[in-house]
């Protein structure tokens, strides 16, 4: 196993570079990226990175020489020939064959567009304009460079005990959170944790104690590099992404209340059936559910990602008895600000009631809070959005105000079209 305070205290950034293979992202990035390759390929799209942490000055913890290098280096990266025979011929979801081979060939020849970077003050401006399907997939390793460049920075002059200590503390933490959650009877979890991670050796030490803590509790790693490597499942489907970029591209009013339905469609129709699992609160999940066709209704659970969870679950099982189904056979999947004492107590509501899964993130692989003065590790909120589609503004309202995004006006008309009323804020920690 890997001695990381030592390889911290000695690291060389090119022994350890922050991102070291293009399939060091999330799994649902892949897949939304082939189903943008083949119904939206000549949508234009601009990502920016936001920062919803502003007490974190980005850009005067981290060098911007030493920012350019790491986000050089990504652009320099291909697929190697074992990881393309990895998602050309492994079971995902219990398919073979996932990726299509017109989709495989050109993934194999990518590399990443520029990006433009330039510092705003205290903040660091980072944003990706080009195709959708090219773009998009800056996001994941975008966020992780900025993440662990921070560590770095905090970390920088910490002496070889200091770090010992710090990592020992830390990985009794994850360790005692893993022996509590080992008897929660009937567990599944998976790390969700690539995006704001501390960084990627600690995600995959922090991987490796899941496998060993939880045994089959564990189902696997949305990191699809970490996936391959410890022979785990790749976990993943969809994000706010789609909805947000269909929705963009609507013309009309009507055009609009029905795109986060499209997306579905095209979903539907790009992986044959599989892989269904709603996520219904980019413009608010009472609505999206209220207005849905019948058809959604048979897929096999949903996503929870923003609002209260419990709240959420509770819609999500009255809207499948309202439709004629059991709750009892679908999935619940919860993947927003989790941690030890939420997971045990959203297990112990809704077992029995729905299949229910946790996707754990942030405070899983960046959980340093308290352990170096002024908590100069702690988490923060750092998101890089599309920001809008062939030159329209994209929103997101989310089941949370504070997540919403867009310019004011057209975070106004979506609330109109899609029925939104008063919404409960919610503090946004990660």
């Amino acid at each position: 196993m890997v001695d990381i305070a030592t390889r911290v205290y000695n690291h060389k950034w090119q022994i350890d570079p922050i991102v070291r293979s293009l399939i060091d992202t999330d799994f649902y990035k892949l897949l939304m990226c082939q189903s943008v390759f083949r119904n939206k390929p000549q949508t234009n799209v601009v990502f920016s990175l936001i920062n919803r942490s502003n007490h974190v000055p980005l850009a005067k913890l981290i060098d911007e020489g030493e920012l350019r290098e790491q986000l050089d280096h990504i652009r320099s990266l291909s697929l190697s020939r074992g990881e393309s025979t990895w998602l050309r011929g492994n079971m995902f979801y219990g398919k073979r064959q996932m990726f299509r081979s017109d989709f495989m060939e050109w993934f194999e020849n990518m590399r990443l567009p520029p990006y433009h970077l330039e510092r705003k003050g205290d903040q660091y401006e980072l944003t990706f304009e080009g195709k959708w399907h090219e773009v998009m997939l800056w996001e994941i390793p975008a966020l992780a460079v900025l993440m662990e460049l921070r560590s770095r920075a905090v970390l920088n002059d910490m002496r070889r005990f200091a770090l010992q200590v710090l990592y020992a503390r830390a990985m009794t933490r994850v360790w005692e959170k893993i022996e509590r959650l080992s008897s929660v009877e009937g567990l599944t979890i998976a790390d969700f944790g690539t995006r704001r991670r501390h960084s990627f050796l600690w995600q995959d030490w922090c991987v490796q104690a899941m496998i060993e803590g939880l045994g089959a509790s564990f189902t696997g790693t949305s990191n699809c590099l970490i996936a391959m490597r410890r022979e785990v499942e790749a976990i993943g489907t969809n994000a706010h992404e789609l909805p947000m970029v269909y929705s963009a591209l609507a013309d009309t009013d009507a055009e609009l209340a029905q795109a986060p339905y499209d997306v579905l469609s095209d979903w539907h129709d790009e992986h044959d059936g599989n892989l269904r699992i709603i996520l219904p609160d980019t413009y608010g999940t009472k609505g999206f559910l209220d207005n849905a066709p019948d058809w959604l209704a048979g897929w096999t659970g949903i996503r929870i990602d923003s609002g209260d969870p419990a709240a959420g679950a509770e819609v999500a099982i009255a809207w499948w008895k309202s439709r004629g189904e059991d709750p009892t056979q679908k999935r619940i999947i919860f993947s927003d600000g989790l941690d030890v004492e939420k997971i045990q107590e959203l297990h112990a509501q809704f077992a029995g009631r729905a299949n229910i899964s946790f996707g754990w993130g942030t405070l899983l692989t960046n959980d340093f809070r308290g352990l170096v003065p002024n908590d100069a590790l702690a988490p923060f909120s750092l998101v890089c959005k599309a920001v809008s589609a062939n030159g329209r503004p994209t929103v997101k309202l989310s089941d949370n105000p504070e997540k919403a995004m867009g310019p004011k006006d057209q975070i106004e008309r979506y609330k109109r079209v899609f029925g939104v009323g008063a919404q409960q804020a919610i503090e946004v920690v990660v």
